[in-house]
């Protein structure tokens, strides 16, 4: 989901976490989150996990090595992303269409993680 602000993350994450469990009949268990004000600080983002039994975990403040997994994720995409832009030769008000082709691309591509399989096989 592409977000036009920070403070959209929250709705997109409940309806998330809804699709989750309609689509997968599970459950999520924990989320992961930095400081920001739109998860880590945020009331409301709090009672809802709470009402959902979510355990929401935040980074410790200036600790960015605790975010190198999602830091090297993020450049990937970014990369790749880029890299689709350029070589499309598509105008700058496409980058949203190029980051969520990448990450479609991305999530079906063979990783060594996974013994070979994508994401997407991992899951069906």
């Amino acid at each position: 989901h592409l977000l036009a602000t920070k403070s959209n993350a929250l709705p997109v994450l409940r309806g998330f976490i809804q699709m989750v469990y309609t689509q997968f009949n599970t459950k999520i268990k924990t989320i992961r989150s930095d400081n920001a004000l739109e998860l880590g600080l945020s009331k409301e983002a709090t009672s809802y996990f709470l009402s959902q039994g979510i355990l929401h975990q935040t980074s410790c403040v200036a600790t960015p090595q605790q975010n190198g997994v999602v830091e090297r994720k993020h450049k990937h995409l970014l990369e790749t992303s880029r890299a689709l832009l350029f070589h499309s030769g598509l105008p700058l008000k496409y980058w949203g269409e190029c980051v969520l082709t990448a990450t479609y691309l991305i999530n079906r591509f063979p990783s060594k993680v996974l013994n070979g399989l994508s994401p997407f096989q991992v899951l069906f």
